[in-house]
């Protein structure tokens, strides 16, 4: 079977600049692939090839940065190819879906969503009426999300299917394991964070992510427990460590406490995992309704007990007092 799979315009697969739907498609190719011809169309970057074949599978990339940008990169890659795949699965952008269907009329396809881009600011209504009636399935990372589509069009009922994200077990591994205790180790040892509890914060640094309000609790916690540490991993968009108001703000709270922090900037997906191996506790501290957090499945696969807010997605998967709270 020819599948393609179609991504996003922000970022770029493999997730060289982060980001949870790249990583999500960088864990399932190695699936998809087996058995099938895989061709996966995403945004360009200055490292990456605008086309190549890496472990058999093709990787074809356009201009992204704006939607209208990338759409025309992708129809023209079509217009070229339309009755060549089978599947096509587009990730997370719906308007992507008439333009895909007008040149590509045979295809299955099936769109997968992330957040809410079924929302009036995000496409036309009469559009998305007309994008679902062209798609076979829809799949969501979260009953959330697909009870926030279905609110606005009931006709995705009968199309719709959640499928909870997951993680690369290789890779994100239990406390117990000797991968877990060497990596534990090394940063422990790295970073001076022998002896301490360490807390956890991994995400993009923004004001409804709720690191300020971490860090606005530590001193209450520090009175209980004055062996504590704060690590807050992330950046101000993926990939970047400008320094915005909102951390220069985060930052400046931190400096007054009466703890040790440590303040990554941006980490790399492929070096994330050292952090959650070296921590003690996780806190999603997220003030907004999050489709669901990838860095749950992250943290649960690192046997990590989890502190979240109940917003969006996150409760779907936390058996309260038992893996989280």
């Amino acid at each position: 079977m020819k599948i393609l799979l179609i991504c996003t315009e922000k970022l770029p697969v493999p997730p060289i600049r982060g980001g949870a739907i790249q990583t999500y498609i960088s864990g399932v190719i190695n699936l998809i692939k087996q058995g099938n011809d895989l061709t996966v169309l995403g945004t360009t970057d200055p490292s990456l090839a605008e086309d190549e074949i890496v472990d058999s599978v093709r990787y074809v990339r356009k201009q992204g940065g704006l939607l209208e940008t990338y759409m025309k990169g992708v129809t023209d890659f079509l217009i070229n190819h339309s009755n060549e795949f089978d599947i096509i699965h587009i990730f997370n952008r719906p308007r992507l879906v008439l333009p895909v269907r007008e040149v590509c009329p045979n295809a299955k396809l099936v769109l997968s969503m992330h957040n809410d881009m079924f929302l009036p600011e995000k496409i036309n209504p009469d559009e998305a009426k007309k994008a679902i009636q062209e798609l076979s399935q829809i799949i969501t990372i979260s009953n959330y999300v697909g009870d926030t589509i279905a609110a606005s069009f009931p006709e995705v009922e009968s199309k719709r299917t959640t499928i909870y994200s997951g993680v690369d077990l290789d890779r994100f591994v239990p406390p117990e394991s000797p991968l877990a205790k060497q990596m534990r180790r090394e940063i422990r040892e790295q970073y001076d964070l022998q002896g301490k509890k360490v807390i956890l914060f991994a995400g993009r640094l923004s004001a409804n992510k709720g690191a300020d309000i971490l860090v606005r609790a530590m001193p209450e916690l520090a009175k209980k427990h004055s062996d504590i540490a704060l690590v807050i991993v992330g950046s101000k968009w993926f990939s970047q460590n400008d320094i915005s108001d909102y951390i220069a703000y985060v930052r400046a709270l931190a400096a007054r406490l009466p703890i040790p922090v440590i303040n990554t900037g941006f980490i790399s997906h492929s070096e994330i995992h050292r952090w959650f191996a070296a921590a003690d506790v996780f806190v999603c501290p997220s003030q907004w309704q999050e489709p669901l957090a990838r860095v749950h499945y992250e943290a649960m696969a690192s046997g990590l007990p989890i502190v979240t807010t109940a917003r969006g997605g996150n409760p779907e998967v936390i058996i309260l007092m038992k893996m989280g709270s």
